[in-house]
């Protein structure tokens, strides 16, 4: 290729036909994309999916609400969802300034893979998955599969990860987004916690699932953390329960950030407080039938 390729189709069929004649760069927001050529670059081929409009915006289906590869961090922010979206409402109003929250992508952010990627704990304490389409068909993985290390990814030259599906809690469930940074905005993170809480009836722990970033190559889920809860009060005192055996599983580098002890140090009190701040208004499930929560409008904009 001897010069930049830019193609911009209307519909997904187009773009996949695209994808399948050879590898191209996928541009979304280009929050990510742009920044990384400042100067002489070399030739590339480029797809640009801001046209495909069908991509864009969060619907409620009966199992899981469905967010579209071009929904925005503002799209989210915007939106009616249930409390257990909290933390990526969080997460999403420290991306960056508005105008990045208003251009950049959920699914951009997934798939750059940078291991500080505000977005992605949440994500993973929602227990998501990613949709992945191509001209065979389509496929569903875990997030935590699709992601499979320093920006690395499991989607294939062919494919384009159209939507993120977050199933609905079988409790009602709240969570909370806790980041450290250098300063509380327009900031890259030093380390960063997701959890998501689902209460019992008896006003205990039904689930519990926690994630943090910044602190190894991909964002991790705490499962020995998360298995420890289950059944404990929702009460204050939660955040003691969190023991370094805990974060075993994380692998931080050192860097002009932090230093890797440091940041499994603040990745242990921050875990603290998120659990603290979900105890202290954590859900309880009613005797009867559980809900969801609150129906989300289906926006698209």
């Amino acid at each position: 290729m001897t010069e930049t390729v830019h193609h911009r189709p209307h519909r997904l069929d187009e773009a996949l036909a695209l994808l399948a004649e050879r590898p191209l760069t996928v541009l979304a927001g280009g929050t990510d994309h742009f920044p990384a050529r400042v100067g002489p670059r070399p030739p590339e081929g480029v797809l640009d999916i801001s046209a495909l409009t069908a991509l864009r915006g969060v619907r409620e289906e009966p199992e899981a609400y469905v967010l579209g590869a071009r929904t925005t961090w503002t799209d989210v922010i915007e939106a009616d969802l249930p409390p257990w979206f909290d933390a990526l409402k969080q997460a999403a109003r420290e991306v960056g300034g508005v105008q990045i929250q208003n251009r950049g992508t959920l699914a951009g952010n997934l798939c750059n893979a940078s291991p500080a990627a505000d977005g992605t704990p949440c994500l993973l304490a929602a227990d998501a998955e990613v949709e992945l389409a191509s001209r065979a068909g389509t496929r569903r993985l875990a997030l935590a599969d699709f992601l499979t290390g320093y920006r690395a990814t499991a989607r294939r030259p062919d494919e384009l990860l159209t939507a993120i599906r977050l199933p609905k809690p079988a409790n009602p469930a709240r969570s909370r987004f806790v980041k450290l940074g250098a300063r509380r905005y327009l900031v890259i993170s030093i380390a960063m916690v997701a959890a998501t809480l689902e209460g019992a009836a008896d006003g205990s722990v039904a689930a519990a699932r926690i994630a943090v970033g910044a602190c190894s190559a991909t964002a991790q889920r705490l499962p020995a953390l998360e298995a420890a809860l289950i059944g404990r009060p929702c009460a204050p005192g939660l955040g003691a329960l969190v023991e370094p055996a805990h974060l075993a599983a994380l692998s931080p580098i050192g860097d002009v950030r932090a230093s890797a002890a440091y940041r499994v140090h603040a990745a242990r009190v921050l875990t603290a407080r998120a659990l603290e701040t979900l105890a202290g208004g954590a859900p309880r499930a009613a005797s009867g039938p559980t809900a969801s929560g609150p129906t989300a409008s289906g926006r698209a904009a």
